[in-house]
């Protein structure tokens, strides 16, 4: 393919006459020019005919002189080729191909495939038959990519190796980097300031994933439901004003079509106690000596990892108090009672005090001195709340036969007054009192 000129030349003769031949006298393939001492043999292009040796001949006064010259011509026009079947993905078998276009003579050249300076495989064609035409060779090797050899690179080395011949460049090579496609590994979570946050704070949860092509972030809350909520396709998602609800299950999931990874966080959210409620009602009706069940339900900005203080006021005469706390009135904490009774008035007031981690006040034995007011106080370490409760005790119904005989005896009147009097004062005290079915007084 390129242009070639034989020049001939004679000293001693001012006129030669020139004639060109090949060996055993193939076509020339070429042009002559001749002009004074000198005659051009040009070949343009060079071809496979013109793989020969040609002879110059110069007359001058009927003498004849003669030179020779061996033409080689070879092809190695550009760098190898470097061809990969199909995209490289971690594990998954792939074919490297290197290909030389247009070698000639493609029997004396080699090839080798390298990865980082270290032999994948060579192959040489001297064992081919030698033909006259410009031929594409290929080396072939089959390739299961890892993770270390991303980034790394491919090499192709042709080198048509003809020590005969000067020409340059023998040696041709050329590079690719190796692009391995593989799922998001490595996904890590960070959060600032903390995974624990105070009601009203911000904070700023980021994720990180690796993958080729690079992954897509998205985020997603875990709901009590069992549902996913859709947040953000974001790697960066900020709050900048957390509120009791947004405590829970975050999740950060990194995807491409090569696979996906998920990487979860806890948050925490620090809070002052939202309400508290105490059930059957805010007043309870309840005989005597029967059993009182008081029940406080609360709701906390946080729920997890954190304990909530309660404290609740009975009255002095219950004989026993249990409690039993349910946080979000669902997740029943373990019970650590810390009970101190102090007697502090003598109306039947609140004048016991349980602190704890329930919610659940049992009274044993109730009496009418126990009605009153009951308290019950929620607490943490960022406020408290309270709700009141009144209890009413009702008293039995009962009869108190009562037979009054008055007589004119004097000495007879002042016990039954005191009586009367006593008798009267233990009913306001009781509850009530009342005559029933006492005989009209005979005086």
């Amino acid at each position: 393919g390129d242009t070639l000129e034989l020049t001939c030349s004679t000293i001693g003769c001012e006129s030669p006459s020139f004639s060109w031949r090949s060996q055993l006298d193939k076509p020339l393939d070429g042009s002559v020019n001749s002009k004074e001492s000198r005659s051009i043999l040009t070949m343009d292009p060079v071809g496979f005919g013109n793989d020969n040796e040609y002879l110059c001949s110069a007359f001058c006064d009927h003498v004849k002189k003669e030179k020779s010259i061996k033409v080689d011509v070879y092809s190695f026009p550009s760098d190898p080729v470097i061809e990969i079947s199909t995209p490289l993905n971690v594990g998954e078998k792939a074919n490297i191909t290197c290909m030389v276009p247009k070698v000639y003579p493609f029997e004396r050249l080699k090839m080798q495939l390298e990865k980082d300076g270290s032999v994948l495989g060579m192959k040489e064609f001297y064992h081919e038959e030698h033909t006259k035409t410009t031929e594409t060779k290929c080396l072939t090797l089959t390739f299961i990519p890892t993770f270390e050899d991303i980034g790394k690179a491919i090499t192709c080395v042709a080198e048509l190796l003809i020590d005969e011949m000067e020409f340059e460049p023998k040696k041709r090579q050329t590079s690719q980097r190796l692009s391995v496609n593989y799922g998001p590994r490595n996904t890590t979570v960070s959060v600032t300031p903390s995974t624990t946050v105070k009601e009203g704070g911000a904070v700023t949860m980021t994720c990180t994933s690796y993958g080729n092509p690079a992954p897509k972030m998205f985020w997603t809350k875990h709901l009590i439901s069992g549902v996913s909520q859709f947040l953000s396709e974001n790697a960066t998602l900020t709050i900048n004003s957390v509120k009791a609800e947004d405590l829970g299950l975050y999740e950060c999931e990194g995807v491409n079509q090569f696979g996906r990874e998920k990487k979860t966080v806890d948050l925490i959210v620090q809070g002052a106690l939202k309400s508290v409620r105490i059930l059957p009602s805010t007043s309870v009706m309840s005989r005597m000596f029967h059993r009182v069940h008081l029940h406080s339900h609360w709701q906390a900005a946080e729920t997890l990892g954190r304990e909530s203080g309660f404290r609740a006021w009975a009255p002095a005469q219950a004989a026993r108090v249990t409690q039993q706390c349910l946080r979000g009135s669902t997740t029943p904490m373990s019970p650590r009672l810390s009970a101190q009774a102090k007697r502090l008035t003598a109306m039947g007031c609140l004048d016991m005090l349980i602190v704890c981690e329930s919610g659940r006040c049992t009274i044993y034995g109730a009496q009418l001195q126990d009605a009153g007011m009951c308290e019950c106080e929620s607490s943490n370490e960022f406020g408290q709340q309270f709700k009141n409760i009144m209890l009413d005790v009702k008293g039995q119904d009962y009869v108190i036969p009562l037979i009054v005989v008055l007589s004119c005896l004097s000495p007879m009147a002042i016990p039954v007054l005191a009586i009367l009097v006593y008798m009267s004062r233990k009913a306001k005290i009781n509850g009530s009192y009342s005559p029933v079915n006492a005989p009209k007084p005979n005086v």
